[in-house]
C-alpha cells in the first residue's frame, strides 16, 4: 500500500512539472516579458525530481510517529544546524531582505540584525532545555508541569497562527518566482507549490524535510556567495565603491523624476541611513523586539531541536545554525546593494513603468541573471524554489504536529491514540493546511514577503515566547497564568496586526492613514502584556492546581538541566 502511495506521489510530481514546462513554451508563453529560459526550467525540473526521490527514500524509513515528526532523533548537530539554517533562510531572507535593501538601502539591515540576534537567546536559554524536556512539539515543553488541556490548546492555537502567517510569505515568494520563470498565472504557480509541498510532507515527513533543507542550505550558501563575490568584483572588492555607486543610482533616479540637484542628492544619500523603512522610534523598537524574540517562539524552528539525540547535539545545532545564518545575512546586504546598481538600472529587468518584472521580491533572481547569465539564473531560481519548498514543508509539519499530537493525541484521545490514528490525522491536517496556504498566498500577492514574515515573528514573540520562557525559568508560573497570558498575547498581537497599516491599508485596501493601529509591529505592546498577564494571573492563583504546578518546578528543572528521563514520554 505504501509503495502505491509513493508511486502516486512521484507521478503527481511529474504531472505537476510537465504542464509547467509545456506552458512555459506554449499557450501561456505570451504572459512572459522575457524569453523562455529553458536552462532555468531544466534545473527547476531536475530539483523537483531529485527531491521527490529523497521523499521516496525517506518514506521507506518513516515507520512511526517519531520518525514522521523528528526523524527518530537521529540527526547530528552539524546536520541539524544546516537544516535549521535551511529552515530559517527562507524566501523572506533570500528574496525579501534583498528586495528590502534594494528599495530602502541601509534600513533593510533591520531584518538581518533582528533575525540574527534572536539566536543567542535560543543558545543560552532554551536549546538544551528544549531537547531535554520535549518530544515532538514546543507544547511538550510548555506543558511539562502544567495541566495538559489548556496549555496544549493555547500552544496549538499559537502554532497554527504563526505557521499560517509564515506560510503566506513563502507562498507569495514561490508564486512570484514561478510566474516569472514559467510565465504561468500567479494563482496557478501558488497551487503548484502547494501541491508539491503536500507531497513532500505526506510521504516523507521530517526525514525528507531535513535532507531537503540541508541540501538547499548548501546550495543557497554557495549561490549567494557567488552572487556577492561577482557583485564585489565589479567594484574592486571595495564596499565603499559599491555603496557610492548605489547612492549615485538613487540620485540619478531622483533627478530623472524631476527633483532638483539638492533634493536628488538627499534622496540618494538617504539609502545609507535609517528612516526609509521604519519611520518612527516606537515602530523601530517594536519591530526589533518582534524579530529578536520571535525567533525563540517559532514552532517550526523549536521543533528541530527534537530531531537530535541529546542536549549536546542541540547546542551544536545552534552554533552551526548561527554561523551559517550570520554569514548568509552579510551576503543578502551585498546582494541588495548589487540589485540597486545592476538590476534597477537595467531596462531588461524593468517593466514599462519602471517597476521590476515579477515585483520587487524578484530582485535577487534578476541579479543572478545579471552576474551569471542564464545558467546561474536557472541555478538560483531552482535554489530559491528549493528554499521555499523546504521552509513550507517544515512549517506544515509544525502545524500538523500541533493538531495531531497536541490536540488529537494528547487532548482528545488522552494519550491513547494509535500510531495509525495519529498519522491519519496528520495527513488530513497537511491537506487542509496546504489548501489554506494556497488561498492566503493568492490573497496576499502584493505584499513584501520579508514584512509578512515579520508579522509572524510579532505573534510568536507575543504568545509562544513568554509562555515558553516563564514555564521553563519561573517557579511561580501556573497553568492559569500561562494560559490566560498566552492567549491574551496571541489575541492582542493578532488584532493589532490586522489593524496595522500593512494589513489594514496595504492588504485590505483601506485609505492610507486610516489604520487604527499606526505602528509597523505589535510586539512592543502585546509582548509585555503577555508577560504581565502571565505574572499577574499566576501570583493571584490560589488553586490546588497552582500548588501542583509550582511543586513540579524542581523536577522539571533537574530534567531540563541534566536530561535524566529525557527519553521517556514527555507528558506526565
Amino acid at each position: 500500500m505504501k509503495h502505491s502511495h509513493l508511486r502516486s506521489g512521484l507521478v503527481l510530481g511529474l504531472m505537476l512539472v510537465s504542464p509547467a514546462l509545456l506552458a512555459a513554451g506554449g499557450d501561456l508563453g505570451e504572459l512572459q516579458k522575457q524569453p523562455t529560459n529553458w536552462t532555468a526550467i531544466g534545473m527547476f525540473a531536475a530539483f523537483v525530481l531529485a527531491t521527490l526521490w529523497i521523499t521516496k527514500w525517506a518514506a521507506a524509513r518513516t515507520k512511526s510517529v517519531s520518525d514522521f515528526y523528528t526523524a527518530g532523533g537521529g540527526i547530528t548537530g552539524f546536520q541539524n544546524g544546516l537544516a535549521i539554517a535551511g529552515d530559517y533562510m527562507s524566501a523572506a531572507s533570500f528574496l525579501g531582505i534583498s528586495a528590502a535593501v534594494m528599495i530602502n538601502g541601509y534600513d533593510g539591515l533591520i531584518y538581518s540584525i533582528g533575525f540574527l540576534v534572536g539566536w543567542p537567546i535560543i543558545t543560552f536559554l532554551l536549546a538544551e532545555k528544549l531537547r531535554n524536556l520535549g518530544k515532538f512539539t514546543f507544547a511538550d515543553v510548555a506543558a511539562y508541569r502544567f495541566r495538559q488541556g489548556p496549555i496544549r490548546a493555547f500552544a496549538a492555537s499559537g502554532t497554527l497562527v504563526v505557521v499560517l502567517f509564515y506560510l503566506i510569505a513563502q507562498m507569495v515568494g514561490a508564486g512570484q518566482l514561478i510566474k516569472l520563470l514559467f510565465g504561468l498565472e500567479y494563482w496557478v504557480a501558488v497551487v503548484l507549490v502547494g501541491v508539491l509541498m503536500m507531497v513532500y510532507v505526506l510521504f516523507g515527513g521530517m526525514t525528507a524535510t531535513t535532507w531537503v533543507q540541508i541540501i538547499k542550505a548548501g546550495l543557497l550558501l554557495f549561490g549567494a556567495t557567488f552572487m556577492a563575490v561577482m557583485v564585489m568584483a565589479q567594484y574592486g572588492f571595495s564596499p565603499e565603491k559599491l555603496f557610492a555607486a548605489a547612492v549615485q543610482v538613487k540620485t540619478d533616479a531622483a533627478l530623472a523624476a524631476g527633483k532638483d540637484a539638492v533634493q536628488a542628492s538627499t534622496i540618494g544619500q538617504a539609502i545609507m541611513g535609517p528612516g526609509n523603512f521604519i519611520k518612527d522610534p516606537i515602530s523601530a523598537i517594536s519591530f526589533g523586539m518582534a524579530l529578536m524574540f520571535g525567533t525563540a517562539g517559532l514552532p517550526h524552528i523549536l521543533m528541530r531541536f527534537f530531531t537530535v539525540p541529546d542536549a549536546k547535539e542541540a547546542r551544536k545545532s545552534v552554533f552551526w545554525a548561527t554561523t551559517w545564518i550570520g554569514y548568509f545575512y552579510i551576503l543578502t546586504f551585498i546582494i541588495g546593494f548589487g540589485a540597486i546598481v545592476l538590476v534597477s538600472t537595467n531596462p531588461r529587468f524593468l517593466e514599462i513603468g519602471g517597476d521590476l518584472i515579477g515585483g520587487s521580491n524578484m530582485a535577487a533572481v534578476h541579479l543572478a541573471d545579471a552576474v551569471g547569465g542564464d545558467v546561474f539564473l536557472g541555478f538560483m531560481s531552482a535554489v530559491a524554489f528549493a528554499t521555499i519548498l523546504a521552509v513550507v514543508a517544515g512549517l506544515t509539519l509544525s502545524g500538523t504536529s500541533a493538531v495531531s499530537h497536541d490536540l488529537y493525541s494528547t487532548l482528545i484521545k488522552k494519550g491513547e491514540a494509535t500510531n495509525e490514528e495519529v498519522m491519519r490525522v496528520s495527513r488530513v491536517t497537511t491537506l487542509i493546511l496546504g489548501v489554506i496556504a494556497v488561498l492566503l498566498g493568492i490573497i496576499f500577492e502584493k505584499q513584501n514577503i520579508a514584512f509578512m514574515v515579520s508579522l509572524a515573528f510579532a505573534i510568536a514573540a507575543s504568545a509562544n515566547f513568554p509562555v515558553l520562557f516563564l514555564s521553563i525559568l519561573w517557579k511561580g508560573c501556573t497553568t492559569r497564568g500561562a494560559t490566560i497570558g498566552g492567549f491574551l498575547g496571541l489575541i492582542v498581537a493578532l488584532l493589532l496586526t490586522m489593524l496595522s497599516p500593512s494589513v489594514w491599508e496595504a492588504t485590505l485596501g483601506n485609505p492610507v492613514g486610516s489604520a487604527p493601529f499606526p505602528y509597523a509591529s505589535a510586539a512592543l505592546f502585546s509582548m509585555p502584556l503577555a508577560f504581565i498577564a502571565i505574572w499577574f494571573f499566576s501570583i493571584t492563583d490560589r488553586s490546588e492546581r497552582a500548588a501542583i504546578d509550582r511543586a513540579g518546578f524542581e523536577a522539571q528543572s533537574v530534567r531540563s538541566e541534566t536530561g535524566v528521563g529525557a527519553e521517556a514520554a514527555s507528558s506526565h
